[in-house]
């Protein structure tokens, strides 16, 4: 293990530990061991465990953790209160108590579903995440939010529980497919359009080495974001000022194409297409340049992203779901517009025939 990154990172009362660098996956048994499990129940799925799986089974087995992996389907079809409970009867079978320790090895579904048992079990015990796709390296590992699925809408049941540690480690993104990779550089693009000029210009310069996997790229890529998406959560861990919202930008219509999709989709792709719909809200509202839409539509092609809706997707049934978006107050859709990168804001004021004008600016005239 070489240049690695480590730095702990406070919400609230919780503490998180994120380890960057290319084999941290092999410290997971001395640091799930410090955490104080001696026993942990290991969640994965069917793509990744048969990948990274033994090595993280024998690393916990050579610092005393005893530990049983379970495994679910791949895809955000698997975020489901069954999943839970198969997690939650595994569990049960060990016996495990509030000093046990639930491990997450996978992309954003998995951690989302181990987070979610970790801090359901016994009211909550601790957890560490071993992110193995670009998307939960960045975005899904790092901010406590878990959660799953049911068939009205995406993460409807959830809890806030951070985890102690997240070991990230850049050799599981050399096995990772083209499109996953890409998914992943989407909630880049969002941070980057968050954080402000400085960072999206830093991925625009950076496309050739991003595309090529460039190890050195890769692992500031990831340091840069999670510094992002950890100052916006400390900040407001739980959702009370608004500032965490914005790390909802793209998601309001974003959740709405995944869901209308059958889950088809890839999460970050949808969160692209997202992006482009605020952008053109608040471009017809008045807030931002129409050029900045061309910006990033540019960008996310470079990241060989949709940028135009699949045309089966059904118009009437994705707008069926903004209504159940978690930003959503007394039945009112709000929307995180952008003025300028690093200026966002939340709006409740949007018009029916903004979101109509933008979905067709996405190619989906009916």
């Amino acid at each position: 293990m070489t240049n690695s990154y480590e730095q702990s990172f406070a919400f609230g009362r919780s503490k998180t530990t994120v380890v960057v660098g290319h084999g941290v996956l092999d410290e997971t048994g001395r640091r799930a061991a410090a955490v104080g499990g001696q026993r942990a129940l290991v969640v994965s799925d069917e793509t990744v465990a048969p990948l990274f799986a033994e090595p993280l089974l024998a690393s916990l087995a050579a610092a005393d953790v005893s530990a049983r992996l379970v495994t679910v389907s791949p895809g955000d079809a698997s975020k489901t209160l069954s999943n839970a409970e198969l997690c939650y009867r595994t569990l049960a079978d060990m016996h495990m108590g509030r000093d046990g320790l639930v491990v997450g090895l996978g992309g954003g579904v998995v951690t989302d579903l181990a987070g979610f048992v970790a801090g359901t079990w016994m009211r909550g015990i601790a957890s560490m995440l071993c992110p193995t796709t670009l998307e939960a390296d960045i975005d899904a590992a790092i901010g406590g939010k878990t959660a799953v699925n049911l068939s009205a809408g995406k993460n409807l049941v959830g809890v806030f529980h951070h985890p102690a540690v997240v070991v990230a480690d850049t050799n599981c993104l050399s096995t990772l497919p083209d499109r996953d990779l890409s998914a992943g550089l989407a909630e880049a693009v969002k941070h980057g359009l968050i954080d402000g000029e400085e960072l999206i210009a830093w991925h625009e310069d950076n496309k050739p080495a991003i595309m090529s996997r460039d190890p050195a790229v890769l692992a500031e890529l990831i340091q840069r974001n999670i510094c992002v998406k950890a100052g916006i959560v400390s900040e407001d861990e739980r959702e009370m000022t608004g500032r965490r919202a914005l790390l909802n930008f793209g998601h309001t219509l974003g959740h709405a194409i995944e869901a209308a999709a059958g889950y088809s989709l890839r999460h970050g792709e949808c969160v692209g297409l997202g992006m482009l719909a605020a952008i053109h809200i608040s471009t017809s509202m008045g807030l931002c340049h129409a050029s900045l839409y061309d910006r990033v539509a540019a960008l996310l092609m470079a990241f060989n992203l949709p940028t135009t809706l699949p045309p089966d997707i059904d118009r009437d049934q994705m707008l069926s779901y903004l209504p159940q978006d978690k930003k959503a107050r007394a039945g009112i859709v709000r929307f995180v517009l952008i003025e300028q990168p690093g200026t966002l804001g939340m709006r409740d004021d949007v018009q029916a025939a903004s979101i109509d004008a933008a979905i067709q600016r996405l190619g989906h005239d009916s």
